[in-house]
């Protein structure tokens, strides 16, 4: 199936030609055939001599009801465009002509309707010099006649011709069905309908509602008004929907593939048409069959920051049009650059985000985006509408390549100068180390982190450096061989407050030397040499089992301030076993504590 847009000035015959091309009637409101005019979207279809399905979104002509043209215009790749030969181009031809032109539309055919009233070569002549310099560019053009039938076999051969340049969908994209109709049917529920562009369709898919942020499943599924198990873009398709209601699902919403777009509120894009500096602060944006409220922020000669009054899930590409909400005039089309732009907080922001644009013509890229942001998840790359062949380093992140090899060098620079600010320290936390690379997740510090560094307890070291106290500070070492001499006679006589102060052993230098291995903190305050717990097992071994504190203090010659807390941490080590009445006994023998301590 190919679906086309009419487009053309009121009354001059759209509905008429689509009626006599297709035997359908468009106009689906009594109060649009009473007084001969569209007011909404009508539909209506027809198979062309190759067999090929045309269907037509038929659109109102009258300057009062271009919002709703527009909606009907913004998801359709082709126009019937329509001219009448008595009256010629006018008002809404040339706006109907700079809508096509502003969402980038590409493939029309031109009808001069009334060739039985007028000569339509004039009429004729005109729209080619109008559409010559458009993005319609070089259209074939049918004089026919919706009353009599002249031509109408010759519209219907170039209409065949035209469908066959158009592109091929993309049957496996994720769906993204902009809706232009949504009513209730009794005994059915909610229906919407709507233009799908790409992707398919089945009953019984799960569909994310853009504006609830939640989903629906299709329930049944019509496409040309016959019932389908699935639909294939390009289709024109009616789709009845299970748990919700027509007031949550209006024109303008959109249907989508769960997790696979990103709604949101704020775009940088490219104007073409008027200046960015001459749009006014609050515009509107049609794009898909959505109007949207914006507030227009330019950045550069042509480019321009656009917040939305709510989310719309947007990729980069997209294309819409601005349109002056006091003038009622079409001010230019956009193509969407980034649909998840930085903030621009500091001064010049503004200039030096015009400049990164200046490249950038809409078309999603992996390589540019790394290049741009830097890091990005592989997931939201992809909501974007990037297309991504790289491999993740890790938890889903992707990141420019000359950036990683630049954080390799900076990591091994960071972890070097921790070392040297503090000593004390085997290397730097791994938060420390992500914000000192300003990295967006801890993931990405694990990922960068290659021989000869690596990742111990929570921090960043050095490979080689296995904690040994030969790593310690010099008059660390030093303090420690003093503290060893202290203990040589007396191993569980742990100095006091007083002498670690003398020794120059605060926490920092504790904390560093038990790290290394040089010595056993029981509490704070309470340290004691390696070997204590091997030496404290075999002393304790020797009394009758189970024993009390205060025999434990007596065969260890030290007092209560450090037998308690050496008898928890060896109930820790499951050296002891504390007993309901707080004796203990010892669980294995002093050769089977296989640690240093």
């Amino acid at each position: 199936m190919h679906v086309l847009a009419t487009a053309g000035h009121v009354d001059h015959g759209k509905s008429t030609l689509v009626k006599a091309l297709t035997g359908m009637e468009p106009d689906r409101w009594a109060e649009e055939r009473r007084r001969g005019l569209t007011i909404d979207l009508g539909f209506a279809w027809t198979t062309l001599p190759s067999g090929a399905t045309a269907a037509f979104v038929d659109v109102p002509g009258h300057e009062r009801f271009v919002p709703n043209m527009l909606a009907g215009v913004g998801p359709v790749p082709a126009a019937l465009f329509v001219v009448a030969a008595d009256e010629g181009w006018m008002p809404q031809s040339a706006e109907h002509l700079d809508a096509l032109h502003a969402l980038g539309v590409q493939h029309a055919v031109v009808a001069v309707t009334r060739s039985d009233l007028a000569d339509p070569g004039p009429a004729a002549q005109r729209a080619r010099e109008e559409m010559e310099s458009t993005s319609l560019g070089d259209v074939d053009v049918v004089s026919v006649s919706g009353i009599d039938g002249t031509g109408l076999e010759a519209l219907r051969r170039s209409l065949d011709r035209l469908v066959a340049t158009l592109p091929a969908p993309d049957t496996d994209d994720a769906v993204r069905l902009w809706v232009d109709r949504s009513f209730s049917i009794t005994g059915s529920g909610t229906v919407v309908t709507g233009t799908l562009p790409a992707g398919r369709l089945r009953v019984g898919d799960e569909l994310e509602i853009a504006a609830l942020g939640r989903t629906a499943r299709v329930r049944g599924l019509h496409c040309l008004a016959e019932p389908v198990a699935e639909a294939t873009a390009v289709a024109r398709v009616a789709l009845n929907l299970r748990g919700v209601s027509t007031d949550d699902v209006r024109r303008g919403d959109a249907l989508l593939t769960p997790g696979r777009f990103r709604p949101t509120d704020m775009v940088d894009v490219r104007v073409h048409g008027d200046e960015v500096t001459s749009l006014p602060r609050q515009v509107m944006m049609h794009t898909g069959s959505a109007a949207i409220p914006a507030r227009v922020r330019p950045l550069g000669a042509d480019t321009a920051r656009l917040t939305l009054a709510r989310p719309v899930p947007l990729r980069i590409g997209d294309h819409g049009l601005l349109r002056d909400p006091g003038s009622h005039r079409i001010a230019g089309g956009l193509t969407v650059l980034d649909v998840a732009p930085p903030a621009l907080r500091r001064r010049g922001a503004a200039a030096a985000r015009a400049k990164a644009l200046t490249d950038l013509d809409g078309r999603p890229d992996e390589g540019s985006e790394l290049r741009r942001r830097g890091f990005a998840r592989r997931e939201d790359l992809e909501r974007m509408g990037v297309q991504v062949t790289g491999t993740p380093v890790g938890a889903g992140w992707l990141v420019d390549d000359d950036l990683w090899g630049r954080l390799r060098t900076r990591l091994r620079e960071t972890v070097a100068e921790a070392r040297r600010r503090n000593p004390l320290e085997p290397g730097p936390p791994i938060e420390v180390v992500r914000r000192a690379l300003g990295l967006p997740d801890r993931a990405l510090v694990h990922a960068l982190v290659a021989a000869p560094l690596e990742v111990r307890s929570g921090r960043v070291v050095t490979a080689e450096d296995d904690g040994a106290a030969g790593q310690l500070p010099t008059r660390l070492i030093e303090a420690i061989e003093t503290l060893r001499a202290d203990l040589a006679d007396q191993p569980f006589a742990a100095p006091d407050a007083s002498r670690l102060a003398e020794l120059g052993l605060g926490r920092r230098e504790l904390a560093a030397a038990e790290r290394a291995g040089a010595v056993v903190r029981l509490a704070d305050g309470v340290v004691l040499l390696p070997g204590c717990v091997r030496e404290a097992t075999r002393r304790l071994r020797a009394l009758p089992q189970p024993f009390t504190v205060s025999e434990a203090r007596k065969t260890l010659g030290t007092t209560r301030r450090v037998a308690v807390p050496l008898l928890e941490y060896l109930d820790r080590q499951a050296v002891t076993r504390r007993l309901p009445d707080d004796r203990r006994t010892v669980r294995m023998s002093s050769a089977d504590v296989g640690m240093a301590r």
